[in-house]
């Protein structure tokens, strides 16, 4: 994969929030723009993933709380999406096939976070919506990956995450979180996650956060008076539990 454009940054401390909009190709030869948050000695790097309809800038204000206690992540625009190659519409005209080749776009991020270095276990890819089962999707494809933040994963364009979650390796860390209220899906989304988090058994450190109040996806950081999702999320980062 070539990278299109890169930045690095030496000797001096950042004030933050520090974001560059950067640029990069995947296998396919698809243009994928994305926000970098830096981070000096990153202490881990995160790769966003984006529900639609959204795009990249819907991770802002998470990416900044964790670049505020030394995370360095990538949020991307998804093709069809944002400033990606077919955007900012054109998803409302993929085939299924299409929307599951997007899988290339979290490759190349992951590639270009590689470049930046990141490394495997110290890496957590977060999605929401279509962009959690495309994470989940991921992590069954990169078992060294550390694990995942899957906010209201489900069966969506053909990727089916009940038989994806059987395939998360068992050193692999995952938070399940879900809406009973989810006013964005077809089915119980909550009985969804519940079931994933039930077959999920070879993942011995895996959480399941269900809430009562509307959400869906980055929706769900919304419902702090009932449970502070990124707190909770934080809190996993650092140590792998939620509490």
């Amino acid at each position: 994969m070539a990278v299109a454009a890169s930045y690095y940054i030496f000797n001096y401390k950042l004030k933050l929030p520090y974001m560059e909009k950067i640029v990069f190709k995947t296998t396919d030869n698809k243009s994928i723009h994305a926000n970098l948050f830096w981070a000096e000695n990153p202490k881990g790097w995160l790769l966003f993933i984006h529900m639609m309809p959204a795009d990249r800038e819907s991770w802002n204000e998470f990416a900044e709380e964790a670049q505020n206690v030394g995370y360095e992540s990538l949020a991307i625009d998804l093709r069809g999406h944002g400033e990606s190659d077919s955007g900012p519409n054109g998803y409302l005209n993929f085939s299924d096939a299409e929307h599951q080749a997007s899988i290339a776009d979290l490759e190349a991020g992951w590639e270009f976070l590689q470049s930046r270095g990141a490394v495997a276990d110290k890496t957590t890819v977060i999605g929401a919506s279509i962009g959690a089962n495309l994470s989940l999707q991921f992590l069954t494809q990169h078992p060294e990956i550390s694990g995942g933040v899957l906010l209201s994963p489900g069966n969506y364009k053909g990727i089916d995450s009940a038989l994806l979650v059987k395939k998360l390796a068992g050193n692999q860390k995952i938070i399940f979180a879900a809406s009973r209220k989810d006013d964005m899906v077809t089915g119980n989304n909550a009985e969804q996650n519940q079931q994933y988090y039930n077959l999920a058994t070879q993942v011995k450190n895996r959480h399941l956060i269900l809430f009562d109040g509307v959400g869906h996806g980055t929706g769900l950081f919304k419902l702090k008076t009932e449970y502070d999702l990124s707190k909770a999320t934080i809190n996993f980062l650092n140590n792998g539990f939620i509490n």
